[in-house]
């Protein structure tokens, strides 16, 4: 019997020295650092065609879409996390003066993967949860027609559910919709 290897945590500032340096994204949570894989050819159409949406309905108005390469810090205690899409609304809050992880995120969407989709469910979307400016988080599944819809309302996260092409998410937090027939357009599904 061996004994368990040592585990090595970081501190939320040794995590941000590292990635600002990476050349590969790396998450960090409860004192790890947890590197990404890349994805699937429907995951980034899928990601493409949300921001290219938002970017359209969302011109000349005073929220903002960003893609996956915009990092957001969540609470003291300092996770980071990497959204497929992200919008805040007014000025952009930044951790300090590189401007690379933002603070204020009205709207979050993750695309679900098979191996991260239980971790985006559970703990990613519980920390997400802290974030005081967040509104929605919208789940978007790849491999069928499926979007999740979490809005806040008062204190309760309230679900709702699309799974028919003809469906559209209002996204009330930023006052815009998604046809699910524009988000899954350019992905082919297997009987």
């Amino acid at each position: 019997m061996f004994p368990p290897a040592a585990q090595t945590v970081f501190t939320p500032e040794e995590y941000l020295v590292s990635e600002r340096k990476a050349t590969l994204k790396s998450e960090y949570l409860n004192g790890e650092i947890l590197a990404m894989s890349g994805a699937s050819l429907a995951h980034t159409r899928i990601t493409a065609d949300i921001v290219t949406e938002l970017n359209i309905q969302l011109r000349g108005r005073e929220c903002e879409v960003i893609s996956n390469d915009m990092r957001v810090k969540i609470g003291p205690k300092g996770a980071y996390l990497y959204p497929d899409v992200v919008v805040f609304c007014g000025e952009p809050q930044f951790e300090d003066n590189i401007f690379d992880t933002l603070l204020n995120p009205i709207l979050i969407v993750e695309v679900l993967s098979p191996t991260t989709e239980a971790f985006d469910r559970g703990e990613k979307f519980a920390h997400y949860q802290a974030l005081t400016s967040l509104r929605e988080y919208i789940l978007v599944s790849q491999d069928r027609i499926r979007v999740e819809q979490y809005r806040l309302i008062k204190t309760q996260w309230v679900q709702a559910e699309f799974q028919a092409h003809e469906d559209v998410l209002p996204l009330d937090s930023i006052g815009c919709e998604l046809p699910l027939q524009d988000i899954y357009r350019r992905v082919a599904f297997s009987d």
